[in-house]
């Protein structure tokens, strides 16, 4: 499958709760079978995503020790990041399968990241250019990418991301940060409208995605 230096994908689908179905892997695997600056956008639920390759010799959005073993940016080319053990700061994480996240579903509190804390040329986890106005959220143990429906529990709120990052992480400046379940990006939060508060209780839930 070649795609171009911009692919809009506009299957239909549906979203139920449950795990991604292979109809989406074919829309994900478009920038990564072309290499350099592809981009690849495409819409789930009224909701638009872009997705692009970062440069290899970008800085992380959260800085990450080892992947399988390996020097994140080498499990990055080797493909060996989706569900891969990962260890920051000498705790070391254990992602589920596949099979464990399609019934994922938690309540707990949420905050957000942005060029504000990360910079403006920064990469997530899997290796794509982080968008802080992007629809996009940081997971420590979903597979990575996925996506989920994250609902503000204070106004109802609710919108479909794609996590392509890890975090959040406990910080030597709050270390109760850690105990945080979901970092969203800073556009996702203005949605959610709890950008301006910081933090909200939210409910996330893996949602499955599947052709018509």
């Amino acid at each position: 499958m070649a795609v171009g230096a911009c692919t809009v994908v506009k299957l239909p689908y549906t979203l139920t709760k449950g795990v991604i179905v292979s109809s989406c892997y074919v829309v994900k695997g478009g920038y990564e079978l072309t290499a350099g600056t592809c981009k690849l956008v495409y819409r789930l639920g009224g909701f638009t995503y872009r997705v692009a390759r970062a440069p290899l010799d970008w800085h992380f959005t959260h800085d990450i020790d080892t992947v399988d073993g390996i020097l994140p940016r080498d499990a990055i080319r080797e493909g060996r990041v989706r569900r891969a053990p990962y260890t920051v700061k000498g705790t070391t994480y254990y992602p589920m399968s596949v099979d464990q996240a399609k019934d994922y579903s938690e309540e707990g509190i949420a905050s957000w990241y942005g060029a504000e804390s990360c910079g403006r040329t920064c990469m997530t986890a899997n290796g794509e250019i982080f968008y802080p106005q992007g629809l996009t959220a940081a997971h420590k143990l979903l597979p990575l990418p996925v996506h989920v429906r994250v609902t503000n529990l204070e106004n109802n709120r609710s919108v479909i991301l794609r996590v392509n990052d890890r975090g959040p992480f406990p910080s030597i400046y709050n270390t109760s940060s850690g105990r945080r379940i979901i970092d969203v990006s800073s556009g996702a939060a203005k949605l959610l409208g709890f950008y301006r508060k910081g933090l909200c209780v939210v409910k996330v839930e893996v949602v499955q995605v599947k052709g018509e």
